[in-house]
């Protein structure tokens, strides 16, 4: 696990979690490369998680080779912000668990 060093995190775990927007994410990692707790990886989208996408968006994540980010392990999540401040697509909105 990285360490999180000169974070100033808002929360203890699992008072937030990350959530994605399937329609805005284009898989740049971003996300990955910043989050002191590693909540995100990348994987590509599954068949379902195409299917549920609107036209525009399966386009989009084609050319995006369906490489996304996922946040796996949610339950990490501090809620310090640097996953949402770092995504170009603002993709990401921390949301309160429960």
């Amino acid at each position: 696990m990285k360490q999180a060093t000169n974070v100033e995190c808002k929360q203890e775990a699992g008072v937030f979690a990350p959530v994605i927007d399937r329609n805005r994410c284009e898989g740049k990692e971003d996300c990955v490369q910043v989050c002191p707790y590693e909540v995100f990886e990348m994987r590509k989208l599954s068949a379902e998680d195409k299917t549920a996408l609107p036209f525009f968006s399966r386009m989009k994540a084609l050319a995006h080779r369906n490489w996304q980010a996922f946040a796996v392990r949610g339950e990490d999540c501090h809620a310090c912000g640097l996953c949402v401040a770092a995504c170009p697509e603002h993709a990401i909105k921390l949301q309160r668990v429960g």
